[in-house]
């Protein structure tokens, strides 16, 4: 950045929020935008999104106008914001009529930096009144994503939000996402009147993530083994499908030492909002949720996002494994995944109330990830392609650590597709799979197909082999399941040439899930391992201070300092003011707030 503006933004990112340098595009967006240019922005969980529209807004005159669609989040923003000095508010339902109309005055006479808004709440003809009343300096629409009706996340109420461009047409705005593959970038640019915005797209890859997928067997023990051997103490998140799974599954957790909260749709507003305070301001809480939970989430120390249950996307998959390690510390993003999985989303598609087109975009996004939950190879690179990214293999996931074994599956895959067209293909992956073995069962026996020439004929492999070749033939299309009748198995074209044998199959070896290795104290994630055992000692300290201090503000721990902030203090070790001001993401006011208790603390251990 070389102009004056440059300069400018530069500054404001050193006093106020503490940073030395603007990292990747940061500084080419914020200047953009700084000088009235439009902006539509991809980048990654934790690339550092907020400051993109953050610094334009107190660079320009007026009022920074942030829609979003976390009312529950919006007080912990405007917190955050006012740690670090910065004048914001939020206007949403939560509020008293009085506060509300404080707020509006506060906008009207521009004596506020940034105002939150939900995109319902701006619709409203009075909104939309204040705001042509008011000087504004910039409209930022976070979660741009849900503009998207092909995305993972659509709200109807963003589509109105063209509005912005028809009222207010010399102000700039900037659209911001976390993930949006080709198809939804395309539409976020049209819905929202962005075409000739500058387009500002990351590198989708989180390095510091590792991808694991492990064969179901009992996900929740699973789990439970996962956390407690890799992430005992640790922040995490765990995705379910059901509000059910999710009662449970945390129940299960809680009944195994481990402190679980649950979160869903379905629960009263205010206990699922003081769930959600509490993961954000307690330690070592793991929140089991469905995907209503964790857009908006700025906790920085998650250390692990799970799934239970197969996710719909790969853009949700990635959103959703996003939520780690916002840090940049190490982090796991694991998924237990099974035959079932894959039949309960197939079912989900077919009876959905959506047209063919849509069914048929679902269905091609959900290829995508069984493409990437059976992949041989790199999980990173599959994923990253999926977004238009090339990259090697990153040696940081599970296929890459302990590389799978592929094998010609022709033969078991013609004998699977053979049972399939014996019994008629009138029944379930169950009894196919005895068929295959020669199970004798009464079912079997009543039916007569002990007596098929395909009864026996896979009697080398386990039931659990059977049903990881099976799920890789409904995962490329050779075997459908038909949940109308009894989810029968039923062959499609595609099968034709495979029991022909005009055309190999290849597949993944099945791995039998193995216990994983318990941790031992140094190899654990949230252990800083580039710390000496003095700096460690300072660092614990400061955490136990920072919790206090967030206690006594009212306010998430992260929200005072980020652990990153924390570990540079405990190797700097200031003893004065001065000292302290270098430190990243220590601006002035919080050197001001906070200095002198923190130079008195690291005194005292001196």
């Amino acid at each position: 950045m070389s102009t004056d503006l440059g300069a400018r933004a530069l500054e404001q990112l050193e006093t106020v929020f503490g940073y030395p340098a603007f990292r990747g595009q940061q500084g080419d967006i914020v200047e953009h935008v700084a000088g009235g240019g439009d902006a539509l922005v991809l980048m990654p969980t934790g690339g550092g999104k907020s400051l993109c529209y953050q610094i334009p807004a107190l660079l320009r005159d007026g009022v920074g106008v942030v829609v979003s669609p976390l009312i529950a989040l919006m007080q912990d923003q405007v917190d955050a914001l006012a740690e670090v000095g910065v004048r914001a508010a939020f206007l949403n339902s939560t509020q008293t009529y009085e506060e509300s109309m404080r707020i509006e005055r506060l906008v009207r006479t521009g004596e506020i930096d940034l105002v939150y808004v939900a995109p319902e709440r701006l619709m409203t003809p009075r909104c939309l009144e204040l705001l042509e009343a008011s000087k504004i300096a910039l409209f930022a629409i976070d979660e741009a994503h849900c503009v998207s009706q092909w995305g993972h996340d659509f709200r109807p109420e963003y589509i109105k939000l063209s509005i912005l461009h028809e009222r207010f047409p010399s102000v700039p705005r900037i659209a911001l996402t976390a993930t949006a593959d080709h198809q939804t970038r395309a539409e976020i640019a049209l819905r929202l009147q962005l075409d000739d915005a500058r387009q500002f797209v990351s590198s989708f890859d989180r390095p510091n993530i590792r991808y694991q997928i492990v064969e179901k067997a009992n996900g929740r023990n699973q789990l439970l083994e996962f956390i407690t051997t890799e992430h005992g103490g640790d922040a995490g998140i765990v995705y379910c499908l059901s509000r059910k799974k999710v009662e449970e599954t945390a129940e299960f957790l809680n009944q195994n030492g481990i402190r679980a909260l649950p979160y869903h749709a379905g629960m009263e507003y205010e206990k699922r909002s003081a769930n959600q305070s509490r993961f954000l301001r307690e330690e070592s809480i793991v929140m089991v949720a469905t995907i209503a939970f964790g857009m908006g989430i700025d906790k920085p120390d998650v250390r692990f996002v799970c799934h239970l249950d197969l996710p719909k996307s790969i853009e949700g998959y990635y959103q959703e494994t996003g939520r780690a390690g916002r840090d940049g510390l190490p982090a796991s993003a694991w998924m237990a995944y099974g035959l079932q999985d894959v039949v309960q989303q197939r079912r989900m598609i077919d009876e959905s109330q959506a047209d063919e087109t849509f069914k048929r975009v679902l269905g091609v996004k959900l290829d995508a990830m069984l493409g990437l939950c059976e992949t041989l190879s790199c999980r990173r690179t599959r994923l990253l392609e999926y977004f238009g990214e090339r990259s090697t293999p990153c040696g940081n996931c599970d296929t890459c650590l302990i590389p799978p074994v592929s094998f010609d599956g022709t033969v078991p895959v013609q004998k699977l597709l053979s049972a399939i067209y014996r019994v008629d293909q009138r029944f379930a992956a169950g009894h196919v799979i005895d068929v295959l073995r020669g199970v004798s069962s009464e079912r079997i026996t009543q039916w007569h197909h002990d007596s098929l020439s395909v009864y026996g004929i896979g009697s080398e492999r386990t039931e659990a082999e059977w049903r990881a070749i099976l799920r890789q033939a409904i995962a490329i299309g050779l075997v459908t399941v038909d949940h109308e009748v009894y989810s029968s198995l039923k062959l499609t074209d595609a099968a034709r040439p495979v029991l022909k044998g005009g055309q190999k199959v290849q597949l993944r070896q099945y791995q039998k899930p193995v216990k994983p290795k318990r941790a031992t104290s140094s190899s654990k994630s949230h252990v800083e391992l580039d710390l000496s055992k003095s700096e460690q000692e300072i660092f614990e300290k400061l955490r136990w201070w920072r919790v206090e201090t967030a206690r006594a503000h009212g306010v998430p721990a992260y929200v005072i300092f980020v652990d990153a902030t924390l570990r540079e203090i405990a190797k700097v070790k200031p003893t004065s003011l001065n000292d302290l001001r270098g430190v990243s993401g220590v601006g002035e006011k919080k050197l001001v707030s906070y200095g002198d208790e923190i130079v008195a603390l690291i005194s005292e251990m001196l």
